[in-house]
């Protein structure tokens, strides 16, 4: 069923575009709005597939209608109707947004044509919606258990605004997972993700890794090269292990943060980013702030959003589903059949200490696949994955 909403002064125009949809197709729920800010109300209070509006009305015109419409809703399209001498205005509202504009009386042909495309535009910008924000099947967050839900819920809240993020938890509990879930399901999706991971790069180059640098800035710079803020334009920077960077990259981090610019080493020359900054430690930052290895003004500009990733002895729950699931995809990497697991064995794998935690439990899994039986069982895992 499409719903579709028509804003019209005009009466007589009301009823027959209502009865020329009505009869056209029986799945269009038609809905009318006598003016302007009255067509408004309704799209705040209702979801509408479509908008069918007229340019000249009291109170409220089609223009004014038309901006704020697409800040409501900003993927509903809209057909503009247009009298005669409303020709320039018409064409004024498709550099606005509108979908199309048909002129005053509409040609029935015209009219119906033009809302089959309409709602058919309206559906792929859904699907493509819905397909980006499905994240990839490489950085699948695998588990039911109530922390786990409880961060994936946070994620759909979060990952649609601009607020920055910091990721934190022990070593191998997934924290670059759900830096990828908060990419990937941002408006940002469809620009870059680039990692950074502060705690590889030595302390001297992580700022040229960063901002990038000027050709002569240093002994090996022997070219212009672009820094990873500039690489994420329009997309999403990872600092990874951010508690190991250096006071001196912390504030010029603090100053991208703050006026969206960076500076290449060796120049003086500000360059406008425009990135959205998804931050991951292992240390207590608060520690590191007491001890003034890490800047308190950097930590509350990075700490907008906090999200804390449960280390596997706290979600020992989902031990079974990460089995199944590194099993299966172990397996398929290999052209290898996945083996199953005894109960006994999952048991005991459930009990273990993980201090490695998923990337422990990830390794153990393959050593099982490789070396247990076709189901592996309590005497494969006291075999096997003792540590």
């Amino acid at each position: 069923m499409s719903k579709i909403l028509i804003v019209e002064d005009e009466a007589a125009i009301r009823r027959v575009l209502s009865k020329i949809l009505s009869e056209e197709n029986d799945t269009y729920i038609v809905s009318e709005a006598v003016d302007g800010l009255e067509g408004i109300e309704l799209l705040k209070k209702e979801d509408f597939d479509l908008v069918i509006c007229d340019i000249k009305m009291p109170k409220m015109d089609g223009v004014e209608v038309l901006e704020a419409a697409k800040k409501i809703k900003p993927e509903i399209p809209i057909i503009m109707i247009s009298g005669h001498g409303e020709l320039e205005t018409a064409v004024q509202t498709m550099r606005l947004g509108a979908f199309d504009y048909i002129s005053k009386p509409p040609d029935l042909n015209r009219l119906l044509n033009t809302v089959r495309n309409a709602l058919d535009r309206k559906s792929l910008v859904v699907e493509n919606k819905r397909l980006k924000k499905k994240v990839s099947k490489n950085y699948e967050m695998v588990g039911t258990s109530e922390k786990i839900t409880d961060i994936k819920n946070m994620i759909e809240k979060v990952a649609p605004t601009e607020a920055r993020v910091l990721i934190t938890g022990p070593n191998g509990t997934g924290k670059e997972l759900v830096a990828h879930w908060v990419h990937e399901k941002s408006e940002r999706s469809s620009g870059p993700f680039i990692e950074v991971n502060c705690a590889a790069i030595p302390s001297e180059l992580i700022e040229s890794e960063l901002f990038g640098h000027v050709k002569g800035a240093f002994t090996s710079a022997n070219k212009d090269r672009a820094g990873k803020f500039e690489a994420a334009n329009g997309g999403t920077i990872f600092l990874d292990e951010i508690g190991d960077m250096s006071l001196s990259a912390q504030a010029k981090v603090l100053r991208a943060l703050q006026e969206s610019k960076v500076q290449r080493v060796g120049s003086d020359k500000d360059i406008k980013v425009n990135v959205r900054v998804v931050a991951a430690t292992n240390k207590n930052l608060k520690k590191e702030i007491e001890e003034k290895r890490f800047r308190e003004d950097l930590y509350h500009r990075l700490a907008v959003i906090l999200i804390k990733v449960p280390s596997l002895n706290d979600r020992r729950d989902d031990i079974p589903l990460l089995i199944e699931y590194f099993s299966n995809k172990i397996a398929t990497s290999q052209g290898t059949a996945p083996k199953s697991f005894s109960k006994k064995a999952i048991k005991l794998l459930q009990e273990y200490d993980w201090t490695g935690n998923i990337r422990e439990l990830r390794n153990v899994v393959e050593r099982l696949l490789i070396l247990g039986e076709q189901e592996v069982s309590e005497k494969d895992i006291k075999l096997f994955a003792s540590k």
